[in-house]
């Protein structure tokens, strides 16, 4: 039956010197350079040191289309006009109680929404407060709304906002910018146009930058541990092998002169 070299190692081979010697003097200054300059240069270009690490990511976002709207008018329009796609929220609203128009847009980089509420003539909104609950599948789908409560502390707003920032995921919005328009026609609607942008995904190498420093610095361990036990299994025999000494280069060319 034909043998077949499987595993080999190579011998290990020293060096003898005195302590004092030139031989220890280069190990020393070796050892100096190959240690001090890494650090040096990782500590000034400080990168050695992480005080703040962020990454990002491409959500996969799923528009829930649950919806809260609330417009604040003067007390004499009765301080108010609401709307949800609860229906226990819309019972509690009474007469203040006002259904928009609402159309919107989800897409795999943005969420566009326009809603269109009638209102009273002639003052506008003092402000308007709205809640659009978008949420990633991965997170869990449990709304921060309780939408089939009967009672109004469920749905007032510090109580969900509050909610929500115990929640380990959350919403950030950055960069927004508001712009309120005045001077709509008098039977013109009141219009909400809302655009959110979700982030895009980083590029290849972007990842691959940090993904292979996390990777080599664990297979640099599984290199060293198994290949201790490769050397222990084949030189203790525990799979049957014939060892066979290599020859060194030198010694192989002698005996093919001879």
């Amino acid at each position: 039956m034909a043998l077949y070299q499987l595993f080999s190692h190579p011998a290990e081979r020293g060096y003898r010197a005195g302590l004092c010697s030139k031989a220890a003097l280069f190990l020393l200054l070796a050892a100096a350079l190959t240690y001090i300059p890494p650090l040096l240069v990782a500590y000034r270009s400080h990168g050695f040191w992480l005080k703040r690490s962020s990454y990002e990511e491409q959500p996969t976002v799923r528009f829930q289309h649950q919806v809260l709207l609330v417009a604040l008018l003067g007390p004499e329009h009765g301080g108010f006009l609401a709307w949800s796609t609860f229906p226990a929220f819309n019972r509690l609203q009474g007469d203040h109680l006002r259904v928009p128009l609402v159309s919107r847009q989800g897409l795999t980089e943005l969420l566009s929404t326009s809603l269109l509420l009638r209102l009273p003539q002639p003052p506008e909104p003092l402000g308007l407060q709205a809640l659009l609950t978008p949420g990633p599948p991965a997170v869990s789908q449990v709304s921060v709304i309780n939408g089939t409560s009967p009672f109004a502390y469920d749905y007032d707003l510090i109580h969900i906002v509050a909610a929500y920032q115990e929640r380990n995921v959350t919403t950030v919005l950055n960069d927004a910018n508001p712009i309120w328009l005045v001077g709509r026609a008098a039977e013109a609607p009141f219009v909400i146009n809302a655009v959110i942008r979700y982030p895009v995904e980083p590029g290849f190498w972007e990842m691959v930058k940090f993904a292979w420093v996390q990777y080599v610095s664990i297979l640099l361990i599984f290199l060293w541990v198994f290949k201790r036990i490769k050397i222990f299994v084949f030189q203790n025999q525990v799979v049957t092998t014939i060892p066979v000494t290599a020859m060194p280069p030198g010694e192989v060319y002698k005996e093919h002169l001879s």
